[in-house]
């Protein structure tokens, strides 16, 4: 983390608790916290957004995605590396994958018009499509909805699910919502104030957890 205050939130409890509580099965732990020394950071599923079917990880470049990390990442965890810069609309780097895009298992939402370079906008649409993923492009007025950070998930009885904010959903067409609505129910909440405030949305509030039963 590049943040002081936030590497706190790595807590064995919540580890712990998932084998103990929940029943899930943890077998190793990859820590990859040595790269902070050198000054290189990977955020988590905030710096890359896991194509974990086909095991690409998306990671736009910034002071909180190294490239270093992010290759200790891929080589330790077997997947391949996506990497590309992104800027907001005034030139800025994007701080966050997850602020721009979401992969599901057949959808993929990007704002593709905030990856300057054509040739590595054209190499990650590539990627989507070659995976086999329905790509819906996202503008830049969307982005800022937090459209980016949305995150398909499954409930209970296996179906797809989309979870974002309501700003999100406003912002978009109803083309777009057709196409994401046809893909998974979509399910949204009004989260103003974390929007307001904290710089992210529901993707950021949520951990993926994708481990075993014990």
């Amino acid at each position: 983390m590049e943040a002081e205050n936030r590497r706190t939130e790595r807590r064995s409890d919540i580890i712990e608790h998932l084998h103990d509580t929940i029943g899930l099965q943890v077998t190793e732990v990859v820590d990859l916290t040595a790269h902070e020394q050198a000054g290189h950071y990977l955020e988590g599923t905030g710096s890359m957004v896991l194509d974990r079917a086909n095991r690409v990880a998306y990671a736009c470049l910034s002071s909180r995605t190294h490239f270093d990390a992010l290759g200790d990442f891929a080589q330790r965890m077997d997947y391949d590396v996506v990497a590309f810069d992104a800027v907001d609309s005034d030139g800025v780097p994007i701080y966050h994958t997850n602020v721009l895009m979401n992969v599901g298992e057949k959808l993929a939402v990007i704002c593709d018009e905030a990856i300057p370079r054509e040739d590595q906008r054209e190499a990650v649409l590539a990627r989507l499509r070659d995976t086999g993923h329905e790509v819906i492009s996202l503008s830049y007025e969307q982005l800022y909805a937090f459209a980016g950070n949305m995150l398909e998930l499954r409930n209970a009885d296996g179906e797809r699910v989309t979870a974002m904010s309501q700003q999100a959903y406003d912002s978009l067409s109803p083309a777009q919502r057709e196409r994401l609505a046809a893909n998974g129910r979509i399910v949204s909440a009004p989260i103003d104030n974390i929007e307001r405030s904290a710089g992210g949305s529901v993707r950021c509030m949520l951990a993926e957890v994708h481990l075993p039963n014990a």
